[in-house]
């Protein structure tokens, strides 16, 4: 989408909120793929590896969380607080102008 349409339309903002949600759930899929992957590893030297892999997944997580909690768009700790957020959210699709 252009920046004129997402000036004009309020996404600009909802877009950056998008996109690091869609990271912060990609980087939760990574910590519990890696996870399960460390304990079927056949060997020690790969069982190493993915734990590595492991914890820079968790690492991730750990920067996209906070930064969305800084921005407000993540409350994970007011459960309250994320509902109406994820209702304001809905509102707003809901309300897109169709183009």
């Amino acid at each position: 989408m252009n920046s004129f349409v997402e000036n004009l339309t309020g996404l600009n903002a909802l877009t950056d909120q998008v996109i690091a949600m869609d990271l912060l759930n990609s980087a939760k899929s990574g910590v519990r793929n890696y996870a399960f992957a460390v304990t079927e590893a056949g060997t020690p030297e790969i069982k190493e590896i993915l734990i590595r892999h492991l914890e820079d997944s968790i690492n991730l997580h750990e920067q996209v969380s906070s930064y969305m909690i800084e921005q407000g768009w993540y409350h994970p700790r007011n459960k309250n607080e994320q509902i109406n957020l994820n209702l304001q959210n809905i509102e707003t699709a809901l309300n897109l102008p169709l183009l």
